[in-house]
């Protein structure tokens, strides 16, 4: 089967996702990729921890998602530009708001995975479900 050249393909097989997602007691554990002086993040948390939501905090700038959870994402918002933090200084200093759209999937998730602070947050990853930037009403159809 021939695919488009700017289109993404990927393969993440169950046994992928399941290696990435549990942690030693063999729980899925949602994983939630923050940025410390993130005030959005800090809200989310805040939401979390009064849903009594157990999580796995990792700092987004030190160890940005990677490709696979980054493709998994995707799958979920169906749009690769929503997973920009558009409001970002590296975002504004390499002017990806025109340059984004010259990008195909491939190239933004690469991207996004090479430099954290490019990466809307707080982002989070379930095992059924993904979500960034924190808007409650969202989340509580996730999290009831």
């Amino acid at each position: 089967m021939d695919y488009p050249s700017n289109a993404l393909y990927f393969t993440i097989t169950k046994k992928t996702l399941n290696t990435f997602y549990k942690n030693k007691d063999d729980k899925m554990k949602i994983k939630f990729y923050e940025y410390n002086n993130c005030g959005t993040c800090k809200k989310a948390l805040k939401y979390l921890e009064s849903k009594n939501i157990e999580i796995e905090k990792i700092p987004i700038r030190e160890n940005p998602p990677s490709i696979n959870e980054l493709i998994t994402m995707l799958s979920k918002l169906n749009d690769s530009k929503k997973l920009f933090n558009t409001s970002g200084n590296d975002y504004k200093e390499m002017k990806l708001k025109t340059k984004i759209l010259q990008l195909n999937d491939e190239q933004r998730i690469k991207l996004l995975a090479s430099n954290g602070n490019l990466i809307k947050r707080p982002f989070v990853l379930g095992e059924n479900f993904g979500l960034v930037g924190f808007k409650e009403d969202e989340w509580n159809k996730i999290f009831k």
